[in-house]
């Protein structure tokens, strides 16, 4: 035993590690990030998300592991694309005084010209990597029109490059898994706009740790408890149909607009 374990630590470090199966900029040494790069993973998705009350039944970063995870599955599915770290700190409401979300406890806001300047200098350190697709996720409605704006500029200002930043707006448009749940029998009152149903299920479906189903009623209205629409009735499965939506329809308007180029 001891002989065994003596031959074990003699081996070269080197040996024994083995690049990490992720595409998480942030799971990669510098090394490994410029070797990928090199060999030609040059498509980055920056995603965005939020730190928000969620209701008493499901936590403030609800939107970070949706989003991480949907990010994961776009970018095994392109293939060569890398996942940088979600943004967690985004527009929320007014602080002083206290509008939207930042009514209620744990939510971090930030003004929008901040969260623009965030992604502005996220996509400049990327593109100075190499890397020549920078494709902006966002899983929150107030990250919309900034993460469009500061594509559009950059887009503008490096018109004459090769590098593109992406908006894909797909990601975040529901409508069509709130119409296949409509069809199954659901209501408007119960798919709700925050925290209901439909915003509940799409959470069990990747990370249901994080879902209180002790604490899940029917809302009292966002002035209230934070919640608008009833989650009792949501579940994994119903999430799943909901990622697959957002995921079906991200993947085809990345690809169309990655042939524009």
């Amino acid at each position: 035993m001891r002989s065994s374990l003596m031959s074990l630590l003699l081996v070269p470090i080197a040996t024994l590690a083995q690049a990490p199966d992720t595409v998480f900029l942030e799971d990669l040494t510098w090394t490994e990030v410029r070797d990928l790069i090199d060999n030609g993973t040059t498509t980055v998705i920056v995603p965005t998300a939020g730190t928000e009350q969620n209701g008493p039944h499901m936590i403030l970063g609800k939107h970070k592991y949706r989003m991480n995870a949907g990010a994961e599955r776009i970018a095994r599915a392109l293939g060569n694309t890398l996942v940088a770290p979600v943004m967690v700190y985004v527009p929320e409401g007014s602080i002083d005084p206290p509008t939207g979300h930042m009514r209620f406890a744990g939510t971090i806001s930030i003004p929008p010209e901040v969260f623009k300047s965030v992604l502005e200098y996220t996509a400049r350190s990327l593109r100075v990597h190499g890397f020549t697709h920078i494709l902006f996720i966002g899983d929150s409605g107030p990250n919309q029109r900034p993460m469009q704006e500061v594509a559009e500029a950059l887009n503008e200002e490096w018109v004459e490059g090769k590098t593109r930043v992406l908006y894909i707006s797909d990601w975040y448009t529901i409508t069509d898994f709130e119409d296949w749940l409509r069809k199954r029998g659901e209501t408007d009152e119960v798919l709700g706009t925050h925290a209901g149903l439909t915003d509940t299920a799409l959470l069990l479906a990747v990370a249901p740790e994080h879902v209180r189903s002790d604490r899940m009623s029917p809302g009292k209205g966002m002035d209230v408890d934070g919640v608008t629409g009833d989650p009792t009735g949501a579940t994994a499965e119903l999430g799943q149909v909901g990622m697959d939506f957002a995921h079906e329809a991200s993947m085809k308007q990345i690809r169309e607009l990655m042939q524009e180029d």
